[in-house]
């Protein structure tokens, strides 16, 4: 979603961008958008109950008492003129109807990553690259897990070349911003080159 709207000073010029958060379950994706957002987030989370042990997998994420059921969303101004609205995506397989309404408009997304459950993020890899919406992993790093560098998980997940991998600690607002950043220039980049494809 690219937007125009006008400020308190009347600045037409004012975007607002909309960008995804996706990963696996209890990736940090909630963490994320909470961590970076400027309003206070609207979480759709529910306690995980017994039933639900049946179909989500807690291995590596014990501790994890709640869930998201449809969305989280934020919002981050990244400069003056800049703003992105954030769509954290639930990260069940059960919930993944939603994805298609989420996505509608969005610029691009971040693919949240837990070296510990690489796995994980694989659906979500596949829906981006297979939509073509443009995408980095950001691998958060959990206390505990074993340091894998940008390039070893790019491999891992056998990224398309060029798609960026970046480190991040989803619990700190800079860490976060920095990797909306990434995304943006990224998917500004990815945008152009299709423009002109298209023009060529």
């Amino acid at each position: 979603m690219v937007s125009e709207h006008s400020d308190a000073a009347g600045d037409m010029s004012a975007l607002a961008l909309k960008i995804l958060v996706a990963g696996g379950f209890g990736v940090g994706k909630t963490t994320l958008v909470g961590a970076v957002s400027e309003i206070r987030p609207l979480r759709t989370e529910e306690l995980l109950s017994e039933a639900g042990q049946l179909v989500d997998d807690t291995d590596g994420v014990d501790q994890k008492v709640t869930t998201t059921v449809a969305m989280d969303f934020g919002r981050i101004t990244i400069r003056s003129g800049l703003s992105l609205y954030l769509f954290g995506t639930p990260g069940q397989d059960r919930f993944w109807f939603l994805w298609d309404e989420l996505a509608q408009g969005a610029l691009g997304a971040v693919v949240l990553a837990d070296t510990r459950r690489l796995e994980d993020c694989f659906p979500a890899v596949d829906y981006f690259e297979h939509r073509r919406i443009p995408f980095v992993v950001a691998v958060n790093c959990f206390a505990g897990a074993r340091n894998y560098g940008a390039h070893d998980v790019s491999r891992a997940l056998d990224l398309d070349r060029g798609t960026p991998v970046v480190l991040c600690d989803a619990r700190d607002r800079d860490s976060g911003k920095e990797v909306l950043i990434r995304l943006v220039e990224y998917a500004g980049r990815m945008h152009t080159a299709r423009l002109l494809d298209s023009v060529g």
